[in-house]
């Protein structure tokens, strides 16, 4: 039988992010040789991605960079998924986070595919064999503006950030650009205003509103003045600056952020398998 310890199987989980019974034969296989252990675990990996392209990879964490550009500034949010939590904590699958986002930066990817030919394409595929799961770029999003504030989400704070936030905004706006950021992770907003929603959206909303209102019996001469405070109801919900601003909900994200003297150009939020 091949001597290790508790403590041994414990060291190798934390670097490999290999799942205990896994760590546990590689040991027996290698006759307790850690390096050995480790190598076997990385080869299986490597012969059982096809096994994990079927899996859902629905864990994970979000990476953040900020960084000076032609527009001020740029602000770039990846998700990196994983299968378990046990991994998204790992210290390796954290770094690898820090390399998917500045692998983004730096190729201009804007769709996880792209990232396919860099560097980060080899080191995703190891990441993935050497922790046996599913390890995947699920998006990539980005924001550039005259100022880009972000504000990242730990749902869980024993893990990695599951939220994460960027909002782009003139110099005065981003005064209150924090807090925006956090009003994002909490209402998760879909559009900046109303004019960022598409009008075939807009036109359902509406036909819905006036079907509901006729199924209700309300008189046909009320209905177009239901039907727009319907529809003002959908843009409070759905539009950032509609918003009522989460912190004091007498005024609106908009009112805020024109109190302030500024503009929020737009945003982008993340959570993690949503």
């Amino acid at each position: 039988m091949a001597n290790y310890t508790a403590a041994d199987i414990k060291e190798i989980r934390e670097s490999t992010g290999a799942g205990m019974l896994d760590v546990k034969k590689a040991l027996d296989e290698a006759d307790g040789d850690k390096a050995k252990a480790i190598e076997l675990i990385r080869v299986k990996g490597l012969k059982g991605i096809a096994k994990r392209e079927g899996r859902t990879a629905s864990e994970g964490l979000i990476a953040v960079d900020v960084r000076d550009s032609e527009q001020g500034q740029t602000g770039t949010l990846v998700e990196l998924n994983s299968e378990t939590d046990f991994v998204a904590k790992n210290d390796k699958f954290v770094a690898l986070g820090d390399e998917a986002v500045a692998a983004a930066v730096e190729s201009g990817a804007s769709e996880p595919a792209e990232l396919a030919d860099t560097p980060f394409g080899e080191a995703l595929t190891n990441a993935g064999a050497t922790m046996g799961e599913k390890i995947l770029v699920r998006r990539i999003g980005r924001v550039s503006g005259e100022v880009v504030s972000s504000y990242m989400h730990r749902t869980n704070k024993d893990l990695p950030p599951q939220v994460g936030v960027l909002v782009a905004s003139d110099k005065a706006g981003a005064e209150v650009a924090k807090d925006v950021a956090m009003h994002i992770a909490a209402f998760s907003p879909t559009y900046l205003n109303r004019d960022e929603v598409p009008a075939d959206i807009v036109e359902n909303e509406r036909r819905i509103a006036e079907e509901t209102a006729k199924n209700e019996g309300k008189p046909e001469k009320a209905l177009p003045k239901i039907v727009e405070g319907r529809l003002n109801g959908f843009f409070k919900e759905n539009c950032l600056l509609d918003q009522p601003f989460a912190k004091d909900p007498k005024v609106t994200v908009g009112q805020l952020v024109a109190d302030a003297g500024g503009t929020v150009t737009g945003f982008v939020r993340f959570r993690v398998g949503n």
